[in-house]
């Protein structure tokens, strides 16, 4: 069996499509589907059902890809170990992240990783906290950004504390005071990120025992201070996400300084790429010197932005 048939049902499903799968490894579609229907024959079961809008796993291929990822996974370990035995470098390090990671210091990561090994290449994968953890447990990234606690079948990496901190509107009651208490928003309207991007933030209600009426949801965080900045509630952000912005919001500290906890997250069944240990090294070297950066939009009611 060609481990180059596993790498191209893997894109296929990855990408959901057979077309886009083609296009990524520069084959023609017909030599994919050829590929994937070849495995088929040899498993003597079908491992995908195809309709107008894409390509899915049957149950039956649900089973293999598994096993699949893992083969891909080994076979990648092993080119990186007879790459440095030979005293040279390669290989392809994925990575689970979410946006305030993404922005804030992912950037810098992988630009000093990337002058020191500039022939490792290095491929993201954004989601949200619940996705990140889906990819790990399935092999599909070496490493996740996480909010920590997380799975116990993870290894933990702890990195940086980030503040909760409560955004509202300039001309918010609320907007002079040093600090806000739990019982000061426990009435007020309150837009709250979508499910598997909102464990933070009901973790700090939930310590403030407080349940404050939710009219909206937004999947984005820039999308959250929008809504926020035109009146239509308050909300509970990390400080990364504030960082560097220009927005007409105040941001307030919550009365018990409220923190989450970001680390990287390793699946312990798997082992763990020389290179991805590399990234990781790097970014904890990283991390000893980065400060957060200016928050230029935290303006107090009566201040215009400049």
């Amino acid at each position: 069996m060609s481990l180059i048939k596993y790498e191209i049902l893997k894109q296929v499903v990855e990408l959901g499509s057979l077309t886009k799968a083609a296009e990524v490894l520069g084959l023609t579609q017909s030599g994919v589907s050829h590929a994937v229907q070849s495995l088929e024959t040899e498993f003597g079961f079908s491992l995908l059902s195809r309709s107008r809008s894409g390509v899915k796993l049957t149950d039956n291929g649900e089973r293999v890809l598994k096993h699949i990822r893992d083969m891909l996974r080994v076979q990648e370990q092993l080119k990186q170990e007879v790459a440095l035995i030979n005293g040279l470098e390669t290989g392809t390090i994925r990575i689970g992240t979410f946006t305030s990671i993404s922005v804030q210091w992912l950037p810098g990561i992988i630009r000093q990783f990337l002058s020191e090994h500039p022939n490792i290449e290095v491929k993201l994968y954004e989601g949200d906290y619940h996705e990140i953890e889906e990819w790990l447990l399935k092999g599909e990234i070496d490493f996740g950004f996480v909010s920590l606690p997380t799975m116990d079948s993870f290894r933990i990496i702890p990195l940086r504390q980030d503040r909760m901190l409560c955004v509202m509107p300039p001309e918010h009651p609320l907007a002079d005071e040093p600090f806000v208490r739990y019982g000061q928003i426990a009435e007020e309207p309150f837009i709250m990120p979508k499910e598997g991007s909102d464990y933070d933030v009901r973790r700090v209600l939930r310590k403030g025992r407080i349940k404050p009426p939710v009219p909206f949801q937004a999947a984005d965080d820039y999308a959250i201070i929008a809504m926020v900045e035109n009146g239509l509630g308050i909300s509970i952000l990390p400080e990364m996400i504030l960082q560097g912005r220009t927005n007409r919001i105040v941001a307030l500290e919550l009365e018990d300084q409220s923190y989450r906890s970001l680390g990287i997250a390793l699946n312990m069944a798997k082992n763990t790429a020389p290179a991805a240990k590399k990234l990781i090294r790097c970014a904890k070297e990283w991390l000893t010197g980065w400060q957060p950066s200016p928050q230029t939009g935290l303006l107090k009611h009566g201040e215009t932005a400049e």
